[in-house]
């Protein structure tokens, strides 16, 4: 009978555990950087992130269901000025290797890069002066 008097407390604290973990995890997916799985990298921990690009995530619901149910991967960064090049300089750097490179008109630049874990979608597009570089590919 001793043992019986511990299995509320222990439920209890259980049961706390898992509320906590899908706290955290769903909090994830409903903040405005669901995208960025390791804060201060590119592409989930390619390579650090260069001084001065701010991470941002797209505020498509449907890019947020596809990085949530693990179809997509999507980063995106944003700098002063217009720099279309310098991530995709830290991406060959990190080793992947470009296979296009699509300047589409002035202030827009696409590329994509091929490495180990598949194909990188790489645009580079100039919002009020600013650099909005977005990185997309499969997990």
């Amino acid at each position: 009978m001793p043992a019986s008097r511990w299995a509320w407390p222990i439920g209890g604290v259980l049961i706390l555990a898992g509320l906590g973990t899908w706290w955290t995890s769903d909090r994830r997916w409903s903040g405005p950087l669901y995208c960025i799985e390791k804060p201060g990298t590119l592409w989930n921990g390619l390579s650090p992130l260069p001084a001065g690009y701010a991470p941002e995530c797209p505020e498509s619901g449907s890019y947020r269901q596809e990085v949530r149910s693990g179809l997509s991967r999507v980063e995106q960064y944003r700098v002063d000025g217009w720099h279309p090049k310098v991530l995709l300089d830290v991406m060959k750097q990190a080793g992947y290797r470009q296979t296009t490179d699509d300047p589409i008109n002035s202030g827009n630049y696409a590329a994509f890069l091929t490495g180990q874990n598949g194909t990188v979608q790489y645009l580079a597009s100039l919002h009020d002066e600013q650099t909005v570089v977005t990185l997309s590919g499969r997990p």
